[in-house]
C-alpha cells in the first residue's frame, strides 16, 4: 500500500512538474516572439508590373517584369519549375534529382506577351504576369493570376473551374476533395501549412495536423495537373473560385506538370523521390500501446499471440521503456536484458520497434545534452541562449537538425539502441512538439535560429523540414551500422520527400465512428502528396472501441501499408482477443488473409520504387473522366485490382459503392458485376465488402505455395506480376510475369521470369474465378482439375478449355 500511495504522490508531482514548465514555456515563447518578431510595418502589395522582355534559354525562358523577374526551366516536356524573383531561395531538400536531360522548347511572341512550348505543354506569358497552362491541343489546364507579394508575404492565386476538384496538401482531416466537405466538420476555411501536435486527439476538420505538404493536385473536365510549392514557410491554402497560397516567406519556387493522375505522381516522386523498398515484414501486423511498460509485459503479449495462432511480424514500444522518457536509453529496471528479449523476438521473426523523441533533457546529469551543447548543436535564440521546453523527459533542448553536423552526430546515437537488436525507429513529437497551456505547441517561429546549412535562417523557414530531417539522420544510421538490412523509421512529421526515409501513421486520431469514416480520405489524401506508407491506429488513439467499431476498423486497416493496433495509456488493453468471440476468430481470419497478401502487397511495393504510384488509390485513379468516382472518399482501391469498401458506421449490414467501369467479381464468391450507377454489398459484421477487377492475376501464398487468383475478362488479355527477392537486404530477386490470354473458351497463361534469386515457392496454385475449366494441360500434358483450380511444379505455358 505505502508503494502504490509513493507511486501516486510521484505521478502526481510529475504532472505537477509537467504543468509548471509548460506554464514557463508559454510566457517564455511569447516573449522571445515580442522581442524577435519583425515589426509590421504597413507595406502596399506589389504586383510584377508589365512584362519588359523575355529571352530563350536552353532549358527555358526568363522573363523580366517592371519589378520581378520569371525563370522558367523545362526538367520534362510537362513537367516544368518556375520561380518568381526577388525571394530567398529554397534550400533542396525535398528535391531528389538535379540532373535533367534536355528539353527541347520554343518561345515566341504573341499579341498578349509569349509563348513557351514543349512536346507537350504549352505556357502562355501575359504582358501582365498571368500565366496560362495549356496542353499542346489548346485546351487549358490552369490559369495563373499575377502573383502579389506584401512585405515577406508571397501570394499566389490561380483560377478554379466550377466543378474542379482538388486533392493533397500532405495530412489533412478533411474530405478527400478539399472544396467539398462531406460533413459538416469537414468543413475548413483555409488548409494550414505548419505542422502541428493535435494534442493527443483530432478528429474531422482538425487543421493543421503532423505532416504539411504545398502539393495539390487539380482535376477537371480538360484534364489534371500537380503543382508543388518548394516552400516550407508557414502558409494558408483556400480553394473558393480561385486557388490561393498565401506563404509567409522564403520565395514563390514551384513546379507544375499535366498528365494523368499516375503521370503527375511518376512526375513529382521522379522529383521529390521514389521511396525505397520496405523490408517485406514491415507488410505484416505490427502492435502497439502506450503501457508495455516492463519486458514481461512484452513477452506475454508475443505469448498471447503464438498462443492464440495471430500471425505479428512487429512490437513498437512506446517512451515506457525508457530511462525517465530520455532518448537513446532504455530503462535498466523494467526492461533488464532488452538483448535477449530481441534475440528471442527475432527467431520467432518478430522485429522490436522503439520510440524516439527529438527532445533531449537540459540537464548536466546527461552525457548527450552535455556534448551537444558543447559542440553548439541545439537550437538557441538571436543571443546565443539556449532554448528549451517541456517535454516528457522535462524541459529539454531542440537538435539542430538542417545543421549537416548535428544529422551526423544524431546518427551516432542510433548505435547503441541497434547493437541491442531493435530492428527500427518510430519517430514521435517531432514537429517538434513542445508542451504548452497557450498557443503554438512548439519553438518560438522567429526567435529560434537554425543553421540552414550554413547560410542561417530562423524556425519559421525550418519548422516544417523538422521531422524529415530527423528521419534522414535515422535512415543514414540504419544505413552505416546495419548496411546489410533496409532501414525501417517511422516519423510522425514531415515534409515533400518524406517518402525517401520513412513510413508515417495518422497520429492520434479520435476513438469513434467518425475517426474511422476520416481515416479513408486522409490516407488518400497523403498518397496523392507522395507519402505512400501510412495507416490508422487501429480502433484510434484515445478512448476503447466497441467490439464492431475495432473489427470494422481492422477490416479496413487490413488492406492499407501500414497495419497496426495502438493506443494511449489510459485506455484497455487493446489487443485482437481483448473482446473475446467472436471477433478474435474474426481478426484471425483477417491477419491470415493479410499474410497470405504479401505477394501482392509486396510487388506493389517494388513497382512504388519505379513509378512513384501509391499503394491505396482513390476510385478515379482507373478513369479520371469519369465524374461519378471524383469525390468517392468512403472506398480506396488497393494498386489497380482490389476495390475495398469499408463499414465506416454502427450497425451497417451492407452498403453501396460507386464501381469504376468495367467488370468486376466479389472477393467472396465469384459473381461477376458490371459498373452501374451504385451497386449494394452485403456487409455483415463477419465480411469486408471487397471487389476484384476482372482482368486480374491476384497473387497469394500459403505453406510455400504461390497461389496466382486469375480473374480473366470476357474477352482480351491481362498481366501479372511477382516480385521476389530475400525479403531483406540488397541482394538478387526475381519478377515472374503473367500474362493471360482469352480467345472464346481458351485460356492461355504465359509465365516469364527475369532475375538470379531462385523461386522461392515449392508449388504453384492456379485458382479459376468465374470460369470452370473442363481440360487443363502444360506441353501436351493434361492436369487435374480440383473443383476450380489446379496445382503445377512449373507452368510456364499452360492452356485451359472452359465452358
Amino acid at each position: 500500500m505505502k508503494l502504490l500511495k509513493q507511486i501516486a504522490l510521484t505521478f502526481r508531482l510529475i504532472k505537477f512538474e509537467r504543468f509548471l514548465g509548460s506554464l514557463f514555456y508559454s510566457f517564455q515563447r511569447d516573449r522571445l516572439e515580442r522581442q524577435y518578431s519583425p515589426p509590421q510595418t504597413p507595406t502596399s502589395v506589389q504586383s510584377p508590373g508589365r512584362l519588359i522582355q523575355a529571352e530563350a534559354r536552353e532549358r527555358g525562358a526568363d522573363c523580366q517584369f517592371e519589378r520581378a523577374e520569371l525563370e522558367i526551366t523545362f526538367l520534362t516536356p510537362e513537367l516544368v519549375r518556375l520561380e518568381w524573383k526577388p525571394g530567398k531561395p529554397p534550400l533542396p531538400y525535398a528535391i531528389a534529382k538535379q540532373d535533367w536531360p534536355d528539353v527541347e522548347n520554343h518561345l515566341e511572341p504573341t499579341a498578349e506577351g509569349w509563348k513557351l512550348t514543349s512536346a507537350s505543354l504549352n505556357i502562355e506569358i501575359l504582358n501582365d504576369g498571368h500565366l496560362k497552362f495549356l496542353t499542346p491541343n489548346g485546351e487549358l489546364l490552369r490559369e495563373e493570376l499575377p502573383p502579389q507579394q506584401l512585405g515577406e508575404m508571397q501570394i499566389h492565386q490561380a483560377r478554379l473551374r466550377p466543378e474542379e476538384c482538388i486533392y493533397g496538401l500532405g495530412e489533412r482531416a478533411a474530405s478527400l476533395d478539399l472544396r467539398r466537405p462531406k460533413t459538416e466538420g469537414q468543413n475548413i476555411p483555409a488548409y494550414r501549412m505548419w505542422n502541428y501536435d493535435a494534442g493527443g486527439v483530432y478528429t474531422s476538420g482538425t487543421d493543421p495536423l503532423y505532416l504539411c505538404i504545398p502539393v495539390y493536385l487539380g482535376l477537371h473536365h480538360q484534364g489534371s495537373y500537380l503543382v508543388f510549392y518548394e516552400n516550407p514557410y508557414p502558409a494558408n491554402f483556400s480553394f473558393e473560385a480561385t486557388a490561393t497560397a498565401s506563404f509567409e516567406g522564403g520565395s514563390l519556387c514551384y513546379y507544375f506538370t499535366s498528365g494523368t493522375p499516375n503521370q503527375l505522381l511518376e512526375r513529382y516522386t521522379e522529383l521529390t523521390g521514389k521511396p525505397p523498398l520496405p523490408p517485406r515484414w514491415a507488410f505484416g501486423y505490427h502492435q502497439s500501446r502506450w503501457g508495455y511498460g516492463t519486458q514481461a509485459a512484452v513477452q506475454e503479449t508475443v505469448e498471447s499471440f503464438i498462443q492464440r495462432d495471430l500471425p505479428i511480424s512487429a512490437i513498437h514500444l512506446d517512451i515506457d521503456c525508457q530511462d525517465n522518457f530520455r532518448a537513446f536509453t532504455v530503462d535498466p529496471d523494467t526492461f533488464p536484458d532488452i538483448k535477449t528479449l530481441t534475440a528471442n523476438l527475432a527467431a520467432r521473426s518478430i522485429q522490436l520497434i522503439t520510440i524516439l523523441n527529438p527532445g533531449i533533457k537540459a540537464t548536466r546529469k546527461s552525457k548527450l545534452f552535455q556534448e551537444g551543447r558543447t559542440q553548439g548543436f541545439f537550437c538557441n535564440d538571436p543571443q546565443g541562449n539556449l532554448i528549451v521546453g517541456p517535454v516528457w523527459p522535462g524541459m529539454s533542448a531542440f537538435p539542430d537538425f538542417s545543421n549537416p553536423d548535428v544529422r551526423h552526430w544524431w546518427t551516432r546515437q542510433y548505435e547503441y539502441l541497434l547493437d541491442l537488436g531493435i530492428r527500427g525507429f518510430w519517430h514521435d513529437m517531432n514537429e517538434p512538439g513542445i508542451f504548452a497551456l497557450w498557443g503554438d505547441p512548439s519553438l518560438p517561429p522567429h526567435a529560434t535560429q537554425h543553421n540552414m546549412e550554413g547560410r542561417g535562417g530562423n524556425h519559421q523557414e525550418a519548422h516544417n523540414l523538422y521531422g524529415m530531417l530527423q528521419a534522414i539522420a535515422a535512415y543514414d544510421a540504419l544505413r552505416e551500422y546495419l548496411p546489410e538490412i533496409r532501414p525501417f523509421v517511422i516519423s510522425r512529421a514531415g515534409w515533400a520527400g518524406l517518402q525517401r526515409y520513412a513510413w508515417t501513421w495518422t497520429g492520434d486520431v479520435q476513438t469513434s465512428w467518425e475517426g474511422l469514416r476520416q481515416t479513408v480520405p486522409t490516407v488518400l489524401g497523403m498518397g496523392l502528396s507522395g507519402i505512400p506508407y501510412t495507416g490508422p491506429d487501429i480502433g484510434g488513439f484515445k478512448g476503447n472501441p466497441s467490439p464492431e467499431l475495432y473489427l470494422r476498423w481492422f477490416q479496413m486497416a487490413a488492406f492499407l501499408p501500414f497495419c497496426r493496433t495502438h493506443s494511449a495509456n489510459n485506455v484497455k488493453h487493446r489487443t485482437p482477443w481483448m473482446y473475446g468471440e467472436p471477433y478474435l476468430s474474426l481478426i484471425r481470419e483477417l491477419l491470415r488473409l493479410r499474410y497470405r497478401l504479401l505477394p501482392f502487397f509486396y510487388t506493389l511495393a517494388w513497382e512504388m520504387t519505379q513509378t512513384g504510384h501509391p499503394m491505396v488509390r482513390p476510385l478515379f485513379w482507373l478513369d479520371p473522366t469519369d465524374v461519378r468516382l471524383w469525390s468517392v472518399d468512403d472506398a480506396f482501391l488497393v494498386g489497380d485490382a482490389l476495390l475495398v469498401c469499408p463499414i465506416l458506421a454502427e450497425g451497417v449490414r451492407s452498403r453501396q459503392v460507386i464501381l469504376p467501369k468495367g467488370e468486376w467479381y466479389p472477393f467472396w464468391d465469384d459473381t461477376p458485376v458490371s459498373d452501374s450507377e451504385t451497386l449494394t454489398l452485403d456487409a455483415p459484421l463477419e465480411t469486408i465488402p471487397l471487389l476484384v477487377k476482372a482482368g486480374t492475376i491476384l497473387a497469394m501464398e500459403e505453406n510455400q505455395q504461390l497461389i496466382l487468383h486469375l480473374y480473366p475478362c470476357t474477352e482480351g488479355n491481362c498481366m501479372g506480376q511477382v516480385y521476389s527477392d530475400a525479403g531483406d537486404g540488397y541482394g538478387e530477386w526475381r519478377v515472374d510475369r503473367f500474362q493471360l490470354h482469352r480467345t472464346g473458351a481458351e485460356i492461355t497463361l504465359i509465365w516469364q521470369s527475369e532475375g538470379n534469386f531462385e523461386f522461392p515457392y515449392h508449388r504453384v496454385k492456379l485458382q479459376f474465378h468465374g470460369i470452370q475449366p473442363q481440360q487443363v494441360w502444360i506441353k501436351g500434358q493434361d492436369l487435374p482439375i480440383v473443383e476450380t483450380s489446379i496445382e503445377c511444379d512449373s507452368c510456364k505455358v499452360l492452356i485451359s478449355k472452359t465452358m
